[in-house]
């Protein structure tokens, strides 16, 4: 079976577990304080430019998500994102478990505008009765999106300005970042990131490791007592160097942006291939997850011999599904599907 279905099932690249291997044995302080993830911690700040940067390593996507966001939101604050985000569609409502609400914005493509989340605070607040309602506290966005589709710098930048001018926090879920910096169409770097939104992270699970994302306050802005809340939501790592010396060896000789590469260039194949044989695009993703259009007995020939996503049903008895490479995708699986059409 031919597996085009997520990103994250493969292991781990074997670099980061022959580095895993390496520092088995070596005695080091737990909960994140040992030299592998101090090592990772400066890698990852020069990489983004930032040299005071605070860098907080944690295991997973909604984890991750669940802990930024609940610190930095208070008791009457909600966090506004796109309705295809994925705080909003596939965490288990666990943004809302937390206590605060989820506010969504039409999704254009994936992504947010600037003009409508402006129209919502300049709503919230010109409403007399705002103080009964919850309040609009922060942005989520994702690089690249649900869909597949990236923000441009100057999208990001009118995004940011609206959240400084309402004081709202801005945080860019990059559990795909590596994808979206490899895409030929991207024209934002991580230093660019930095200098733009208020918290960000690098995700590692979807990107060559076992699992980890790295947590990037850029302006030494983390959120006091920080350590103390990820205790409290259960995702302080006993062994935190398992994360430490993941990252350590992402960031080292570049493997984390040449893996992105890698995936990328596997999916713009894989487009190549659907366009030419007449397969329309659900829409147009320059990253690794392509969104293709099937009929009911296509979508069923293909599934015989390859695995994938059904996204959603279209009017029309079509589905749209996705198929996702990743940074273990090889050329003989590409061709191997692209032989199926």
């Amino acid at each position: 079976m031919l597996y085009f279905k997520s990103d994250y099932t493969e292991g781990a690249h074997p670099k980061i577990l022959e580095a895993l291997e390496r520092t088995n044995l070596v005695s080091q302080p737990g909960y994140g304080e040992d030299c592998f993830s101090a090592a990772a911690r400066e890698k990852i700040r020069l990489a983004c430019g930032k040299p005071e940067a605070d860098v907080y390593l944690l295991t997973g996507g909604t984890q991750t998500n669940l802990i930024v966001i609940s610190a930095l939101l208070r008791r009457w604050e909600g966090v506004v994102c796109a309705g295809t985000g994925h705080i909003a569609v596939h965490e288990a409502g666990a943004i809302e478990f937390s206590g605060h609400k989820v506010l969504t914005l039409p999704a254009h493509d994936g992504k947010l505008r600037a003009d409508e989340l402006a129209a919502l605070a300049e709503r919230f607040y010109a409403d007399g009765t705002h103080e009964h309602m919850v309040y609009p506290g922060m942005v989520y966005l994702s690089q690249p999106t649900e869909l597949g589709t990236l923000y441009s710098r100057a999208e990001l930048e009118a995004i940011a300005a609206v959240c400084r001018r309402f004081e709202m926090p801005l945080f860019l879920d990059g559990a795909r970042l590596g994808y979206g910096l490899a895409a030929a169409e991207n024209d934002l770097s991580l230093a660019a990131l930095a200098d733009i939104v208020d918290v960000f992270y690098i995700g590692g699970t979807k990107v060559g490791a076992l699992c980890g994302e790295a947590v990037v306050f850029p302006r030494g802005n983390m959120p006091p007592h920080f350590t103390t809340m990820v205790k409290q939501q259960g995702g302080l790592l006993a062994k935190g160097r398992l994360l430490g010396v993941q990252f350590d060896a992402l960031f080292t000789d570049g493997l984390y942006f040449e893996l992105g590469r890698g995936a990328v260039a596997l999916a713009m194949k894989l487009k190549k291939a659907f366009v030419e044989r007449g397969y329309p695009l659900f829409l147009d993703s320059p990253t690794n997850q392509q969104f293709v259009i099937l009929t009911a007995e296509q979508e069923t020939r293909l599934a015989r011999e390859a695995a994938f996503e059904r996204w959603e049903p279209l009017p029309d008895g079509r589905y749209a599904v996705r198929f996702v490479t990743s940074w273990a995708t090889t050329v003989e699986q590409v061709d191997a599907l692209i032989a199926l059409l």
